[in-house]
């Protein structure tokens, strides 16, 4: 009896042995399975412009400053108290934008931060970006010129439906601003929330006669695709970035902005979403009721 579990005694062992190493197999494959899954729902989002972008070292990256203006304008007695936050006072602008110059910063462009954001390029020291919304007449007449005392670009985010109205820039303004070597992007057409976007809108049109139509309409093409495309016939220069208005957006409208082809969209202090962090790019507001120093602190300490 011994001398036959002897004989078998190896058999078993090599059973054994064979059993555990097809069981480290399934392990492994199972494993190699889990990890390849992982790295595919976590893999950088396809971005039509510009193709694979690895997310995790995009948020990663120390964040640039960005600061958004829109009026640069003495305060009016019917300006409301909210109405001043967005409302810089000329004095207090040409401060703000000396104050950047004499501390030592660079501005830099959308192009810029975009190869630093996905290769880790080199930016200048103490970098910051200067963005302009809404288009308004101000911007050219006294931001631009006060930039151009130091040297600075900005991005001027244009609203296609004020073009040439009254306390707006022309179509001549918008292009003379790209020639001199500033951005010009993408703000919407009438500065409808993003969030509120859908492709079977109604359009309620009312006829000379009274009589109210509806006609439906894509509200992405009224909004984005055909002021991305006018811009591009006034600058002769490919439209790649964008700003939400009023700075809101959410998650659902990201796809859609990155089938069009933006490389990068800017929103306000919100948090950066993961997934799309070129999509969710912060800025912070330089508001009217700030000193020279408060601003100065919010840049160093907003990102």
């Amino acid at each position: 009896m011994l001398k036959r579990f002897s004989a078998l005694l190896p058999l078993c062992i090599l059973c054994l042995v064979s059993c555990q190493s097809k069981s480290s197999s399934l392990d492994k494959a199972e494993a190699d399975k889990k990890q390849a899954t992982e790295a595919s729902t976590s893999s950088p989002v396809a971005k039509l412009a510009t193709g694979p972008i690895n997310k995790a070292a995009v948020m990663a990256r120390k964040q640039v400053p960005i600061v958004c203006y829109h009026q640069i304008r003495d305060w009016k007695a019917t300006d409301s108290k909210n109405a001043k936050d967005y409302i810089v006072q000329v004095a207090a602008f040409k401060e703000h934008i000396k104050m950047l110059a004499d501390s030592g910063y660079h501005t830099i462009l959308p192009d810029q931060l975009y190869n630093y954001l996905t290769t880790g390029a080199p930016l200048p020291k103490k970098p910051i970006m200067l963005t302009f919304d809404d288009t308004d007449l101000d911007q050219y007449t006294i931001a631009a010129p006060e930039m151009k005392k130091y040297g600075f670009k900005g991005v001027f985010f244009v609203m296609t439906v004020s073009i040439g109205r009254p306390n707006y820039m022309t179509a001549d303004m918008i292009k003379k601003l790209s020639d001199d070597g500033h951005v010009i992007s993408s703000h919407t057409w009438d500065h409808h929330r993003v969030d509120k976007y859908s492709h079977n809108s109604n359009l309620v049109i009312k006829g000379l006669n009274g009589k109210i139509t509806n006609r439906p309409v894509d509200d992405w093409v009224t909004q984005i695709d055909k002021p991305t495309k006018k811009l591009e016939e006034i600058t002769g220069k490919k439209i790649q970035y964008f700003a939400y208005p009023f700075g809101i957006w959410k998650k659902p409208v990201l796809p859609e902005l990155d089938k069009r082809g933006f490389k990068m969209a800017f929103q306000l202090a919100d948090k950066r979403d993961p997934d799309y962090p070129l999509l969710t790019v912060r800025r912070i507001l330089d508001s009217g009721y700030w000193s020279t120093k408060t601003f100065s602190n919010s840049v160093r300490n907003s990102f």
